[in-house]
């Protein structure tokens, strides 16, 4: 089997579409229902509290969304206006994000779509939980049953471990396992994934939106941090074939090259110069001392794949990725 980046078929899944970008009213839908519409519509809230009876929240704004268990301790324990504005919040978004799964069930691509997974960051912690369960209420209303569930690996593994499905099977025969790296507009993540499909080393996050790094920087953070694995790996025993799958924005040529959709991260990773996978071969063959395949492809449709295990009789499922942006992908299973 051939391998080629963003490839529409895998070993047992056909990639149906992914990261297509939707308008309403002219508007993106993305930028309705992602993490900073999110907190823009919790200012907002705060803001129409605060002018009535005073401010909510007893911390600062910049402090509100550095770790999500602060919301979700505010929602649980904290004083009941404080929790009404973030449970506003939740109403407002399950309502855009109902909007955006009615807009993507509009294409034919999506149309016979059994399951719909929320990954991403929003996902982790409860509210985003609970704001995906009211985006379920909401669809039956308007009469769309599609089931939508939490995806169910950690978003920091998620975008790792569907790249074990990027190469057949028969490869992991003599070895234990591959190197993963998920780019992200917030954080780059990696690890090393086994064939059962469990993140064993890592994840180790680079929080680079902290750091403000240039693009080649990036490229060079993420490099050491594969090296590192790899060192990892050998000291412990675990074979790893010599792969990197890599998770990324954007839709992905099948020679690496990122057409569009890279625009939150850091630097021009859309440039006709830039090309990742060329960048980390060379780099990591000159370290490893032996040929090392990289395969990129768009981080919701990773993000899917690594739901397979717990699809059921599922066929067809979709994944919106909701975080820096909002990502999307249509799969199917393969019939033999």
């Amino acid at each position: 089997m051939r391998l080629h980046h963003g490839a529409t078929f895998l070993s047992t899944v056909r990639v149906d579409t992914y990261n297509t970008e939707l308008r309403d009213d002219g508007t993106l839908i993305g930028d309705r229902a992602n993490k900073r519409a999110f907190q823009r519509s919790i200012d907002q809230w705060r803001e129409y509290v605060q002018r009535t009876v005073g401010d909510p929240f007893n911390i600062p704004t910049s402090d509100l969304y550095k770790n999500k268990r602060v919301l979700q301790d505010i929602l649980i324990n904290g004083d009941y206006k404080a929790a009404g504005v973030i449970l506003a919040a939740m109403e407002e978004f399950a309502q855009e994000l109902a909007a955006a799964v009615q807009c993507f069930f509009s294409l034919d691509t999506w149309r016979d779509t059994e399951r719909i997974v929320i990954g991403g960051g929003f996902r982790e912690g409860r509210v985003g939980e609970i704001t995906i369960g009211r985006t379920v209420g909401v669809l039956q209303s308007l009469g769309l049953g599609v089931d939508l569930v939490p995806i169910h690996h950690h978003p920091d593994v998620a975008g790792l471990i569907g790249s074990i499905h990027l190469v057949p099977p028969a490869v992991f025969k003599h070895h234990d396992g591959i190197l993963a790296v998920d780019v992200g507009g917030t954080n780059i993540r990696a690890g090393a994934v086994n064939r059962a499909g469990e993140c064993v080393l890592g994840p180790f996050v680079w929080r680079h939106a902290d750091d403000n790094p240039e693009r080649d920087d990036a490229v060079t953070r993420m490099a050491t941090m594969l090296e590192h694995l790899r060192n990892r790996a050998g000291a412990e025993g675990f074979k790893l074939y010599p792969f990197v799958g890599i998770a990324c924005p954007g839709t992905i040529r099948d020679d690496g090259h990122i057409e569009r959709g890279a625009q939150n991260l850091p630097g021009d990773w859309q440039a006709a110069d830039f090309n990742l996978a060329r960048i980390l071969t060379d780099v990591l063959a000159t370290s490893w001392h032996r040929d090392v395949c990289i395969l990129m492809h768009n981080d919701a449709v990773i993000q899917g794949l690594s739901e397979l295990p717990f699809l059921g009789e599922v066929e067809r499922w979709g994944i919106i990725t909701i975080g820096t942006g909002l990502g999307n992908a249509r799969l199917s299973r393969l019939t033999s």
